[in-house]
């Protein structure tokens, strides 16, 4: 029987309650499936940090390379100075083991209430994919004259076309898999339409001002898109994208787009969904070890309460089963999601109708 071996990081807040059911899931997924799960958990996070004063080992990503993936619960503790544990946990690892890809389904499940007027599971079911190891969040710049009144600070969007190229070919393969017949996950579209939808690669950009970066990426889009020819190409503004997102979300099947755009294209997205609480991500290295985990943040304040919603979480291990393999496994996981998303009232902490382990006991049950 196939074993995957998986790092376990419940973190802060609600982190740890999520992860429980999360787990719940992967484990009623394993069994039904016929695979093995050896899980090894870590305690990264706030209470670590306060603890010791060290927010990773030295040695914690060379040990992460040995598993196969990372389940994260939540990172963010009420008690720690704002990105400490997010540069030293989240970024260290997305950077040092090279997890180039930010995954973000964007897919609105039964009986989520959207903001968007009209709009049915039909109409939002795409996946945006982020550029991960590029841009400006890698820190090139700096500050001279500091604290004087002509200080100079600089931030600025480096990329290599080895980054852009890897990351756009991601996007065409992914394209590509969603809408291939013997895809598992095709059964899960809402109807025959968004089954029906055409494979298509939208690139998120700024050509008319970002003039340098998105010339490599407009250039390298399209000489990919030649090794992909049943796959549509499109290509939209970043302020016209977020236009598009609110109003003709059934536009989009795969979008890609840079790293700090994705970063705000995303949020927008998964408040589209539902909110933060459905919302799942994963940090991809195809060749390495990737991170999945909820969008959402720890929420301290309702620590032990139960009333959080695991489903964002549980969804995250589905992308984690799929990115190792279990393609059957992690669609029926998404299949058992939208069978328990009708019976809760709300997807908002404390009005969901269940507690945190009693929804994960259903998902787990539905599988």
């Amino acid at each position: 029987m196939k074993t995957h071996k998986l790092a376990i990081i419940p973190g802060d807040g609600t982190g740890p309650e999520v992860m429980a059911e999360g787990l719940k899931v992967l484990k009623a997924a394993a069994n039904k499936f016929g695979f093995k799960l050896d899980l090894h958990s870590y305690d990264f996070g706030g209470d670590r940090y306060l603890r010791t004063g060290e927010v990773l080992p030295a040695s914690a990503v060379d040990e992460m390379r040995k598993f196969q993936a990372i389940y994260l619960g939540a990172i963010g503790h009420p008690g720690v100075k704002p990105g400490i544990l997010e540069k030293g946990i989240l970024l260290r690892m997305r950077f040092e083991l090279d997890q180039y890809i930010n995954l973000r389904p964007v897919k609105l499940l039964p009986n989520v209430e959207t903001p968007l007027a009209n709009k049915k599971p039909a109409d939002i079911d795409y996946v945006v994919v982020r550029e991960n190891s590029g841009g400006a969040y890698t820190g090139h710049g700096g500050i001279t004259m500091k604290g004087t009144p002509y200080e100079v600070a600089t931030q600025e969007m480096v990329y290599s076309r080895h980054q852009v190229e890897r990351c756009l070919r991601y996007s065409f393969e992914l394209a590509r898999r969603r809408h291939s017949k013997d895809n598992p996950w095709r059964g899960l579209k809402a109807d025959e339409k968004a089954a029906g939808k055409t494979a298509q690669v939208t690139l998120c950009g700024k050509t008319n001002v970002l003039t340098f970066v998105f010339d490599l990426w407009e250039r390298a889009f399209y000489e990919v898109a030649k090794d992909f020819p049943e796959v549509k190409t499109d290509y939209c503004h970043v302020d016209a994208t977020t236009m598009w997102m609110i109003k003709n979300p059934e536009w989009f099947d795969v979008i890609v787009t840079e790293n700090m755009f994705g970063d705000i294209i995303t949020d927008l997205g998964a408040m589209t969904q539902g909110g933060m609480g459905v919302a799942a991500g994963g940090n991809i290295n195809p060749q390495g070890v990737s991170m999945f985990e909820p969008i959402g943040g720890s929420a301290p304040k309702y620590t032990g309460m139960g009333v959080i919603n695991p489903i964002a979480t549980i969804l995250a291990g589905g992308l984690l089963l799929d990115e190792l393999g279990e393609a059957k496994a992690a669609a029926a996981v998404e299949a058992a999601v939208t069978a328990t998303t009708p019976k809760m009232k709300s997807q908002a902490a404390g009005r969901m109708g269940f507690s945190t382990a009693e929804i994960g006991d259903l998902v787990a049950s539905a599988i």
